[in-house]
């Protein structure tokens, strides 16, 4: 507690000056028009609600004990007040008994070098495309950082290069990618059609269009997007859409296929331990941990820094019994992007060995992001509400997960609003929700796991005990908590007496 302190004064002392800096450079008669310099300097704007959520991370980080806790809170600190901080990972939704739903990159050679982008904008300032480039590479940094505060300077170099060649597809495109990044995919879907109506064959946008309609719950309209996809421009980001929104139609065969196709015709490094982690990740979710972790080993061995394939080779780990190993690997991937996911996956670990203290720790940080996050523009209730739901306010749980339904129906919010509905005694009304959640054909032991929770609640023992078999017939080790209470509730001859929490 002591080095935390003393970390958080020095911090303090840092933002301190950085305000007074922001105030002198944004007197008036100082700027005109966005420059590559003043871009770089302009992350870190200390604006209320993200000094609300710098403070209220502060807060709960003196209450933490160990090392750890305080490595995250300066990470998380220095990502929102200071801009760029080189880590990796990948958005997910949190989750204490899912698996996340792949966050599909940009496409096959995206800029990520903000820097070089920078140096050559200083040169040609009016380089519209090297604005768009630079805008892309924030989203793409942002995404890779779990550091929301880089979508602020996104918009700005987006807007620079729309300001300087109105309509063009790449800056438009880059738009589509960064609502998607703040989750608001109903813009995503608008500026993917714009950027779609300039350029036919934009790949940016097709892979955006495809990932809004996902993310909309638009399955059908998603299968014939990533269709045009395929027809006009075929490769690594086209084909790993076409592969989810098959295996959300149920087909992970043809998912697999796909994903294979992909991997050999994968040229890059990053190319590789994508689509290698997706592969391991499919079979992750289908029970197959053997072949999962020969998948994640292929993607590290194409880059040890993939920390998706790391935390997907953790839960592989942990589901074939190793969870000393798996809980190395996400302590691994926490200390350099302390996301939702893995946050989660860490704290059930250490509950499921006894380590509460522990387990407590990784679930205060995943709230602690929550607050970042949203600081930084991102609609986080998905996330919210699945962490919450098992981890934290339960009514809490419940507003967020409505309020995710009500922007977009997808399977994962269906299943969300099931289970906020379920932990707060509310079975009949989250039952229809369980049951959609696994309408498309979608194979998730999670769902199948909340679907037979929620049957076990309201009296329905026979499918209870149908849909809980089959969760730990596809994947035994979905969740070390969740599998552990399904074989309980299986184990329980008589079940539990029909109980509705009063509205």
């Amino acid at each position: 507690m002591a080095s935390y302190e003393k970390h958080d004064k020095h911090d303090r002392h840092e933002q301190h000056e950085k305000e007074e800096k922001e105030e002198k450079d944004d007197a008036p008669g100082t700027r005109s028009v966005p420059t590559a310099d003043a871009d770089a300097d302009a992350d870190a704007h200390a604006d209320a609600p993200k000094v609300t959520a710098v403070r209220r991370y502060a807060a709960a980080a003196r209450r933490w004990r160990g090392l750890r806790a305080t490595a995250c809170a300066a990470l998380l600190a220095v990502a929102l007040t200071a801009g760029a901080v080189a880590v990796d990972g990948t958005r997910q939704p949190a989750g204490a008994t899912t698996a996340p739903h792949p966050a599909v990159p940009i496409g096959a050679g995206a800029p990520l070098d903000v820097p070089a982008i920078e140096a050559r904008l200083k040169a040609q300032p009016r380089d519209f495309t090297g604005w768009a480039a630079l805008g892309l590479a924030h989203v793409e940094r942002a995404r890779t950082d779990g550091d929301p505060s880089r979508y602020p300077r996104a918009e700005r170099a987006l807007e620079r290069s729309l300001e300087l060649e109105p309509g063009n597809d790449q800056a438009l495109s880059g738009h589509a990618a960064l609502a998607a990044a703040r989750h608001d995919f109903a813009g995503a879907l608008a500026y993917a059609d714009r950027a779609l109506k300039a350029n036919p064959y934009n790949e940016r946008a097709l892979c955006s269009r495809v990932d809004a309609l996902v993310e909309l719950g638009r399955y059908d309209d998603a299968a014939r997007a990533a269709g045009t996809a395929d027809t006009r421009r075929p490769g690594v980001p086209v084909f790993t859409r076409y592969a989810y929104v098959r295996e959300l139609r149920g087909d992970t065969d043809t998912a697999r296929r796909v994903l294979e196709q992909a991997l050999a015709g994968a040229a890059s490094p990053g190319d590789v331990a994508y689509v290698a982690t997706q592969l391991g990740r499919l079979a992750w979710n289908r029970g197959d941990h053997r072949a999962a972790l020969r998948h994640y080993a292929r993607a590290l061995a194409a880059d040890d820094t993939y920390l998706p394939a790391l935390e997907g080779r953790a839960r592989a780990k942990a589901a074939s019994g190793d969870r000393d190993g798996a809980v190395g690997d996400l302590e691994a991937v926490v200390a350099r992007a302390p996301l939702p996911g893995p946050l989660v996956a860490l704290g059930e670990l250490y509950e499921a060995r006894g380590d509460g203290a522990a387990a407590r720790e990784q679930y205060a940080l995943v709230d602690a992001w929550t607050a970042l996050a949203r600081a930084g523009g991102v609609d986080v209730d998905l996330d919210a509400a699945l962490a919450a739901a098992d981890h934290g306010d339960r009514n809490a749980a419940l507003r967020a997960a409505r309020a995710e339904w009500d922007r977009r129906r997808t399977v994962h919010t269906a299943d969300a609003l099931a289970w906020a509905l379920h932990v707060n005694g509310r079975d009949r009304e989250a039952l229809p929700y369980a049951r959609r959640a696994l309408a498309t054909g979608y194979r998730d032991a999670a769902f199948l796991y909340h679907l037979g929770m929620i049957e076990r609640a309201v009296g329905r023992e026979r499918d209870s005990r149908g849909h809980l078999a089959a969760a730990l017939e596809l994947n035994p080790g979905f969740s070390p908590l969740g599998a552990r209470e399904a074989r309980t509730a299986l184990a329980d001859p008589t079940g539990p007496k029909e109980t509705e929490a009063p509205r």
